[in-house]
């Protein structure tokens, strides 16, 4: 659906994409994660036609490159810097946009029936859109992306500043959208939403992709070992052999298979007051490829 062949771009010195090269299948979610400053937004850029690549190609759903307006119709965007009109009414914005994408009369209506229900804002279509909430304006900024019906739609950190009603809204409006064969490619610093809407992730950093893969594929490559932690309800028996770390009677210990150590752990006589394992996650993998500093 979306090839990406060996992208780059430069401003002056700076190289902010790097031969990025990205296949997205049809109908699936495509997360696409880095940390500020990892190359995203100009990759996203290139690939809707918004922007053109030093070297490398995109190619959307086939058709060519989407510098090429009859391609770019099929390509809908939700930006992360709202693209709406405050002193216009939540319908007018989306039919506005719908006008872009060549439609009128009866089918422009329609669509715009059909986008505002689908984002749950047609009770509020005649209100100003100044006059709405952070969520809503979200929902309204999808809406709007979403009107031309198009078979590529992308979401650009759509759940910034929202709710948790309207982000659980979003979730489910994104998840609606892959059942009806829409592909998607989102950007997010939330770990745990691309951890639940995304069937494969690339990670960015320094403007090129560092991993790829499904999150299960990810955290098994590159997650690391799981933590167990516990309280001991009294410190061990002299001579009994305790894994891990034991600063009295808290033990840490790192396990590739937690279950299993904590088993003979039981079984060597250790109580425990409290226990919690930790397993990696998406956030760890992130981490451990770009690491712990700060970006600005």
């Amino acid at each position: 659906m979306i090839s990406v062949k060996d992208l780059r771009k430069s401003y002056g010195i700076l190289r902010a994409v790097d031969g990025v090269t990205l296949d997205i299948r049809a109908g699936e979610t495509f997360g696409l994660l880095g940390p500020n400053g990892a190359g995203k937004t100009t990759t996203i850029h290139m690939m809707v036609g918004a922007l053109p690549p030093d070297a490398g190609s995109v190619c959307i759903d086939g058709a060519g490159d989407p510098a090429d307006p009859a391609v770019r119709r099929r390509i809908g965007v939700a930006p992360q810097a709202l693209g709406l009109y405050p002193d216009l009414t939540g319908e007018e914005n989306v039919a506005f946009f719908a006008r872009l994408y060549g439609l009128r009369g009866r089918e422009l209506r329609g669509a715009v029936q059909s986008a505002l229900e689908f984002t749950g804002l047609s009770d509020r279509r005649r209100d100003r859109v100044s006059t709405y909430s952070g969520g809503m304006q979200r929902r309204l900024n999808l809406a709007a992306a979403m009107v031309h019906h198009p078979r590529v739609l992308v979401c650009d950190e759509p759940t910034v500043g929202v709710d948790p009603q309207s982000r659980n809204h979003l979730f489910e409006s994104i998840e609606n959208l892959k059942q009806r064969g829409v592909t998607l490619l989102y950007t997010t610093h939330y770990m745990e939403e691309a951890q639940r809407l995304c069937d494969r992730v690339a990670i960015m950093d320094h403007g090129r992709v560092l991993a790829l893969g499904t999150v299960d594929e990810l955290i098994e490559r590159h997650g690391g070992l799981s933590v167990i932690e516990g309280e001991l309800e009294r410190p061990p028996p002299p001579g009994v052999p305790v894994p891990g770390r034991l600063d009295g009677t808290s033990l840490r210990l790192e396990s590739g298979q937690p279950l299993e150590d904590l088993a003979r752990l039981a079984g060597s006589g250790l109580k425990f007051r409290t226990l919690a394992i930790r397993r990696p996650d998406l956030e760890t993998v992130f981490l451990a490829l770009t690491g712990r500093t700060l970006r600005d």
